[in-house]
């Protein structure tokens, strides 16, 4: 059993018992170390669990944020974040276990880290943050679930009418019916029980992606000449503000498109020793990271090359509703199935969290704490029915979805939220663990070196927030909610 202390199968408080009573005894064949269900995730399934969380919906805002920043400062920003991103991915690998590396306690969460390394206020203050990230991101994702409903519906209008019919249409429809497959996926109990999910939305993430770097590379040749600048969109185009913060807009889109620290330790729980938990870790996120950025650089510059500084928010909106407007259809098709995985992969930490909490508070309470054995029809199998578990992730998918249609603002969305996790999540929680685990003196050189990178970090995620709360002000001036047609 993984993810929080007894998420799974939290009815069965016996086993949360016996992962404590346990703690250091040899492991035997069928459980590990700390009581618990033998973990039988590998390098593989690690790396298919992370890349379904990076290569998101990210990687389609990629063009537009280097055709702010031109062909020097966007490439160089892309590689920046990949090594910090990579670099506080092996400090936080490290944190798994708190004490020896081999058989120290295990840290279940990423809020379990913080507690066992930190402790104190900044337990409370990850909590805030990671939570309310991961329920942003579920926002996000169900906005460009149907953004890419909407494309393909659209392009086979378009395509049916010869261009006649401009095919306006409203995003609620699609976002309702993004949140009913999700309200029937999120009963699925725990993250070791989605990872056929994972690698399925990996395998969509792959499809799109080179579907959109083969649109970018074929609309290159049409053009027969790369397009964009050096510096980016050019003053002119747009004013010095917008130019300002527009660019600071884009550092908190590439910042999401690279985001996965705050779900690390979560994945890092379905890993199963030896060797140690963090050495296939850190190869799991080395392989994932450098697949990635291989694949965002691809994707991001040829799509500036191809569209310059009309580079559009989403990629893949870029190449109209014709010729070829299946393969389209196919990489929108492929958006969703990944955004259906990505979605519950990221909320999985949120929804265990809940129902550890609300378990601790309430042990004697049937509706919380009872499953109802299920026969699932044509197989010798149960599934196990908790109420709690089907009401609370439900209303928690409802909302996300009512919210995502007040809100339908992909590009701003994705970049403040990128902003709002990058520092704190990904650069200085790891560093200050990493510095308490390691007991490293005050102004010694590696102190000062991590300070000032986590100082820097800080900066930019301010500067990307400013950027898009600017955008997302923009777009308020116009918009009516549940009105908008596109």
């Amino acid at each position: 059993m993984t993810m929080g202390d007894g998420a799974a199968k939290i009815n069965n408080h016996h086993v949360y018992d016996v992962s404590i009573d346990v703690l250091g005894q040899k492991p035997s064949t069928c459980f590990d170390d700390d009581g618990r269900l033998k973990r039988t995730g590998t390098v593989w399934t690690a790396s298919a669990h992370i890349i379904t969380a990076v290569i998101g919906s990210g990687v389609l805002s990629l063009a537009w944020a280097i055709a702010q920043l031109g062909w020097i400062a966007g490439p160089a920003v892309m590689f920046l974040f990949s090594f910090v991103i990579y670099y506080t991915s092996t400090l936080l690998a490290d944190c798994y276990r708190s004490g020896d590396p081999i058989s120290g306690k295990r840290n279940y969460t990423y809020m379990d880290a913080v507690r066992s390394n930190l402790g104190g206020a900044q337990v409370k203050l990850c909590g805030l943050i990671q939570y309310v990230n991961l329920f942003g991101v579920a926002i996000g994702y169900t906005i460009a679930a149907s953004i890419s409903m909407m494309a393909i519906k659209r392009s086979n209008c378009f395509h049916d009418s010869g261009g006649k019919n401009p095919c306006h249409m409203s995003s609620n429809p699609y976002m309702i019916a993004f949140g009913i497959a999700e309200i029937i996926f999120s009963q699925i109990p725990d993250f070791d029980q989605i990872w056929w999910l994972s690698i399925v939305a990996a395998v969509m993430s792959f499809t799109y992606s080179a579907i959109g770097l083969a649109l970018g590379i074929v609309q290159v040749a049409a053009n027969k000449s790369f397009k964009g600048s050096f510096t980016g969109i050019s003053v002119g185009t747009v004013t010095e503000t917008q130019k300002i913060w527009r660019s600071f807009q884009a550092l908190g889109d590439i910042a999401f498109a690279y985001s996965f620290s705050i779900i690390l330790i979560e994945i890092q729980d379905t890993v199963r020793s030896p060797p140690a938990e963090s050495k296939t870790m850190k190869k799991a996120s080395f392989i994932s990271i450098a697949v990635t950025t291989l694949f965002y650089m691809l994707c991001g510059c040829m799509g500036y090359a191809a569209f310059g500084d009309l580079a559009p928010g989403n990629l893949l909106t870029g190449f109209g509703f014709y010729n070829p407007f299946w393969l389209l259809d196919i990489a929108n098709a492929a958006i969703v199935i990944h955004l259906v995985g990505a979605y519950q992969v990221y909320c999985q930490p949120l929804f265990a969290f809940i129902e550890k909490w609300a378990f601790q508070r309430w042990p004697d309470s049937d509706f919380i704490t009872k499953d109802i054995k299920i026969r699932i029809p044509g197989l010798r199998s149960y599934y196990s029915l908790n109420l709690f578990r089907l009401v609370w992730r439900s209303v928690f998918v409802v909302l996300t979805t009512l919210i995502s249609m007040l809100l339908p603002f992909f590009n701003d969305i994705v970049g403040l939220l990128g902003a709002l996790g990058f520092w704190p999540l990904t650069v200085y929680f790891p560093i200050e663990m990493y510095i308490a685990q390691k007991k490293l003196p005050k102004w010694s050189t590696k102190w000062v070196c991590l300070q000032m990178l986590s100082l820097a970090c800080l900066v930019i995620s301010i500067a990307a927030a400013g950027g898009s709360i600017a955008g997302v002000a923009s777009d308020l001036k116009v918009y009516r909610p549940f009105k908008t047609s596109y």
